[in-house]
């Protein structure tokens, strides 16, 4: 026989020798082979509180189903134009602003919440009922389609007073916020008279009511007309209704201290 025929025959012997061991191998150790794929853990479902967050005092102001714990600004019921809808706190027409039935004094408060396009809203703190609009008591954290909307004052700002600073990529105020129609998620801490805001994890200001640099801005602001604005050292949190749709989910609360009244 050639010597090229006794080679092939030999590679050809080895080749199957190694097959077998191969395959031998594979099935004495198939968990070295074929591991279990790793998947991440579910998100939370909306409006609920984890374990953790109940333990650490946190509380829900919107149980995703009823609107249990508002009522209408100077009203003792909640208008018919908020609606529950698939799990968020919707404004679906005009009808005026909500408000906590509790007051709160110091907290932190974060919210999801959905604007129209164009649309317009806030969320408001410290309001008393003391004006016919909630905006002339408590400072107010803007809601806004921030490419749609027409008010110079931006989501997430202290309304007329506090903007965040200038993002160098861009030129403008820094700018967390997520398109008309998504989700954004805002938190407040109101510490005593220290407060922050909070838009999608990004800091945005950081501020001390009644302080001078507070009373200054507030002497150069169109709140100057009304003379307990940002007085209150406790009050409501409040809903804007501003004419447009929107939606709110996650509605959740931490006192820090003990919330002042009902």
């Amino acid at each position: 026989m050639r010597a090229w025929v006794l080679a092939l025959l030999g590679f050809v012997l080895v080749g199957a020798i190694v097959a077998t061991f191969v395959t031998q191998t594979r099935n004495d150790h198939p968990a070295v082979i074929t591991a279990a794929p790793t998947t991440a853990a579910a998100p939370a479902p909306p409006n609920t509180l984890t374990p953790a967050e109940q333990a650490a005092g946190w509380k829900l102001l919107f149980d995703g189903k009823t609107t249990a714990g508002w009522r209408g600004y100077r009203q003792d019921k909640v208008p018919d134009g908020w609606q529950v809808i698939d799990g968020a706190l919707d404004r679906v027409r005009n009808c005026g602003d909500l408000i906590t039935l509790e007051k709160y004094a110091s907290f932190e408060l974060t919210a999801d919440w959905r604007i129209a396009p164009g649309g317009n809203s806030g969320i408001m703190y410290h309001i008393t009922e003391d004006y016919p609009e909630p905006g002339m008591s408590g400072p107010e954290c803007q809601i806004l389609d921030n490419v749609g909307g027409e008010d110079p004052q931006k989501a997430g700002w202290c309304y007329g007073l506090y903007r965040p600073p200038i993002d160098p990529k861009t030129g403008q105020p820094l700018d967390a916020t997520h398109p008309a129609g998504q989700w954004n998620t805002t938190r407040l801490l109101v510490d005593g008279p220290h407060v922050t805001h909070w838009m999608n994890g990004v800091k945005y200001v950081e501020y001390d009511l009644w302080s001078d640099d507070w009373n200054q801005r507030v002497a150069h602001s169109k709140f100057t007309a009304w003379p307990k604005f940002a007085r209150a050292k406790s009050g409501y949190i409040c809903l804007q209704d501003h004419g447009a749709e929107v939606a709110f989910r996650n509605v959740k609360i931490r006192v820090i201290g003990k919330a002042d009244g009902k």
